[in-house]
């Protein structure tokens, strides 16, 4: 199943939640106009599905196959989409420990 396929799954499945609806809709309207997303509208979908109980009754109504095949195609697009945070390393070594990578003495004291 393509993105634009799993967004239209989605907006069918959340009828009865206008709120989700709206997101699904605005996200498929995007893949069909311009023929991608931006990761935050499909990150606020699946939040949405997830918290209105969308993704709960669509798990309970399909096998698990088509479960993921519906979700699979919207989770690797945030993924794909979404910036990495640097990583943040500590400005001092911990504690009182010397840093055996840069010890000028071995073995460190």
């Amino acid at each position: 199943m393509d993105l634009k396929d799993a967004t239209l799954v989605l907006l069918t499945e959340s009828a009865e939640h206008p709120a989700v609806a709206s997101i699904a809709e605005a996200a498929y309207d995007q893949l069909f106009s311009a023929g991608a997303v931006d990761y935050r509208l499909l990150n606020e979908l699946i939040g949405q599905a997830s918290g209105k109980g969308v993704l709960r009754a669509m798990h309970s109504k399909y096998s698990p196959v088509a479960y993921d095949a519906v979700l699979t195609p919207i989770l690797k697009e945030i993924d794909r989409q979404k910036p990495v945070p640097p990583r943040s390393r500590p400005s001092t070594p911990r504690g009182h420990e010397q840093d055996p990578l840069t010890a000028t003495v071995w073995p460190p004291r």
